[in-house]
């Protein structure tokens, strides 16, 4: 072209084509915009969403909700979603969302790679990494109480914890329905047995955080003894200085997912696959390693936290019907309501 009879054309002929060289030389992200629902904590999720932008230049527009919040929301939602995914809560979130209709299969070219029992069978939700619940425990507080780390989820019924536990309300937190899963699978499956142990365990609960990290930090500060949540939140907080032990409960901790799933109706569809794609690449998986997400990646050859790997190996996972999960949890939910904290 010649620049100088192009510059000398009608100035509304001109800056149009300028324009559209410059949308041309911008790229295909120029002002896109995915819309993320995550369960994970802005430490955890950041880094990721930020990881992405920078590859690809879309940017990740991201509301953190507790998983029982981010469900909710996203099933008011079901009519004009606002969320082109939701991306790193646990399984039985998504089992939840599944059977409210609010998430719609999809699978990624690595869907072959990844393990049956880390995927939903119909594609409506896979795994992004495997996560576990721990027994989180104040180790200066177990010492001046002469107690040992609790490793018995019998353990937690001692006198001695009397107010001195605090773990999530099964309300907000897919953390606290992690917790009655864990139990539910651990006691053989028997609800009766399940519901009158979290009875018990009322009596010793000084509080229940609305999310399932939200314990962490006041047993970290000595406020109490034992904090029941996931791995990473526990991981986090040695990470930080204060002196935690962790434990698992010997009769087994429920096996938990964090996956990711495509919204129905998401109003950017294309950028919402492209980034579901990206979660099982490799590159992404590795970040988990990289970033200290503390969880097991899917992909079996990322890269994996020494500490990780080798803390998974104490802890005596149970499978979980995720299925079953998505057609009870609300129930589950509501009996813990009205039969435990009775509220």
């Amino acid at each position: 072209m010649n620049v100088r009879s192009w510059l000398a054309r009608p100035p509304g002929i001109a800056g149009a084509a300028l324009l559209l060289v410059l949308v041309a030389l911008a790229g295909p992200a120029l002002g896109q915009t995915l819309n993320v629902y995550t369960a994970w904590p802005e430490s955890l999720s950041q880094p990721i969403f930020k990881a992405y932008t920078a590859k690809t230049g879309v940017q990740v527009n991201f509301i953190r909700l507790s998983t029982g919040e981010l469900v909710a929301r996203a099933t008011a939602e079901k009519n004009n979603p606002r969320a082109d995914v939701i991306w790193g809560a646990p399984g039985d979130g998504f089992a939840a969302a599944k059977e409210a209709g609010i998430i719609e299969p999809y699978r990624p070219p690595t869907w072959g790679r990844i393990p049956a029992e880390l995927k939903d069978r119909e594609g409506y939700f896979t795994a992004v990494a495997k996560n576990t619940l721990v027994f989180m425990s104040n180790a200066k507080l177990l010492q001046e109480k002469g107690l040992k780390p609790p490793t018995s989820w019998n353990d937690l019924l001692d006198p001695a914890y009397k107010g001195q536990i605090q773990t999530a309300d099964a309300r907000t937190s897919g953390t606290a329905l992690t917790r009655i899963l864990s139990i539910y699978y651990a006691f053989g499956r028997d609800e009766t047995k399940t519901f009158d142990y979290q009875k018990k365990l009322h009596q010793n609960v000084q509080v229940y955080t609305k999310s399932g990290g939200g314990c962490t930090i006041p047993a970290a500060l000595g406020q109490a003894i034992v904090c029941i949540a996931h791995m990473p939140d526990a991981m986090e907080a040695k990470k930080k200085g204060y002196d935690m032990v962790v434990t698992f409960p010997r009769e087994g901790v429920a096996a938990v997912i964090e996956g990711v799933a495509l919204v129905k109706g998401a109003r950017n569809r294309e950028l919402a696959t492209k980034f579901i794609d990206w979660t099982f690449s490799k590159d992404m998986q590795d970040l988990l390693d990289k970033n200290d997400v503390y969880m097991l990646p899917t992909l079996p050859d990322a890269s994996i936290d020494a500490s990780v790997q080798s803390l998974m190996k104490e802890a005596k996972l149970l499978p979980v019907d995720l299925e079953w999960v998505g057609k009870n949890r609300k129930r589950l939910v509501e009996r813990w309501v009205n039969e435990v904290i009775k509220e």
